[in-house]
């Protein structure tokens, strides 16, 4: 068996090196993309992959907690945004989305959390709780279940199809100098909002009281209520902040796509999921780190890899990348790039 992933491993290493060769030469010869195209598909890799490591938290978060995956969390990261969508588009009826897109865009990224968090909650009391006891598969199977009821929820509510927001101010949609850089605006803000965002949920685990029982509680739950420390609250701020998380998210892929559905949140769900594996489950730096890595390789991967083997439309495979390179990566490291972080009975 080790014989046969060394195989693997050097023949993904022999095709990497010869793909990315191709893409030189390609380059040299004047076939590739310029510089400032390259430019652009890392910028937007990193944009992309930074929404996706805001939901791979809630993913990371709920595992280190229940030790379960939560395959719902992307339809949490879809009912914020489309409520932020119906508050985004009264604002604009109301012109307040033109005259003060600062304000209007707080409102709106506040409605998405509320939602999102919410929605996360609510689906932890009626739907996981009284499962706590069963064995893993059960909630596993539960969470799959909600997330298509809260698909045909939403879409019963709200229809079908696509929701647009209204479109952002020039000033976003123009491109901004940054560092000698010419980045588009909209890309810049969801970078800078997202690395705050991550920045603070560090902060709020590290430092605060209840984060301090957010990782009590992931470690040993039994210890910890000895402690003194409510485990059913903690575990309910668990998927609370993990909601949270999720409706930054959802406002963020507003400004980037501004388009919203009930569907909006599978993929996204399933990439962002893919993130927190790839950095390694239960790891909040890993899982941030993931999701940027992801996005990264979607956006440079197909352009970087396939087209030096002469592949057409790479750019419609980036999810083949993606996915790719999760396996790519386990292959070589099985717990991911940062390592996992397992409570006591999983590591017994």
């Amino acid at each position: 068996m080790d014989s046969f992933l060394w195989v693997v491993r050097i023949g993904a290493i022999v095709l990497l090196i010869w793909g990315v060769a191709g893409t030189v030469v390609q380059g040299l010869s004047g076939q590739g993309p310029t510089g400032e195209a390259w430019r652009d598909l890392v910028v937007a890799g990193i944009a992309q992959g930074a929404m996706y490591g805001l939901i791979a938290l809630g993913y990371s978060m709920v595992y280190g907690v229940l030790g379960f995956i939560n395959f719902a969390h992307g339809e949490v990261f879809m009912s914020g945004g489309m409520v932020g969508f119906f508050v985004a588009n009264y604002l604009w009826e109301v012109g307040l989305w033109e005259t003060n897109f600062v304000l209007a865009i707080l409102l709106v990224l506040l409605s998405s959390i509320l939602t999102s968090t919410l929605v996360a909650v609510i689906v932890e009391r009626i739907a996981y709780r009284p499962l706590r006891a069963s064995p893993r598969l059960i909630p596993l199977i539960t969470s799959i279940g909600i997330s298509f009821f809260l698909q045909y929820t939403f879409a019963g509510l709200f229809g079908v199809a696509v929701k647009n927001y209204p479109p952002p101010p020039e000033s976003l949609r123009s491109r901004i100098s940054l560092l000698g850089l010419e980045i588009e605006g909209s890309k810049l803000l969801v970078i800078v909002v997202a690395v705050a965002t991550m920045v603070g949920l560090y902060l709020f685990v590290e430092k605060t009281r209840t984060g301090r029982s957010i990782r009590a509680v992931a470690e040993d739950k039994e210890i910890a209520a000895l402690m003194g420390i409510d485990v059913n609250r903690t575990i309910v701020a668990t998927f609370a902040v993990g909601g949270a998380m999720a409706g930054v998210a959802g406002t963020l892929w507003a400004l980037l796509f501004r388009g919203v559905s009930f569907i909006t949140g599978f993929l996204p769900g399933i990439k962002a999921f893919t993130a927190a594996v790839l950095g390694g489950i239960g790891n909040l730096p890993g899982a941030m780190a993931g999701g940027v890595l992801l996005g990264l390789f979607e956006g440079v991967g197909p352009q970087l890899v396939l087209a030096g083997f002469g592949i057409p439309g790479v750019s419609q495979l980036k999810d083949v990348v993606a996915f790719t390179a999760l396996v790519l990566v386990l292959i070589f490291k099985p717990t991911g790039l940062f390592g996992e972080r397992l409570s006591a009975e999983d590591r017994a």
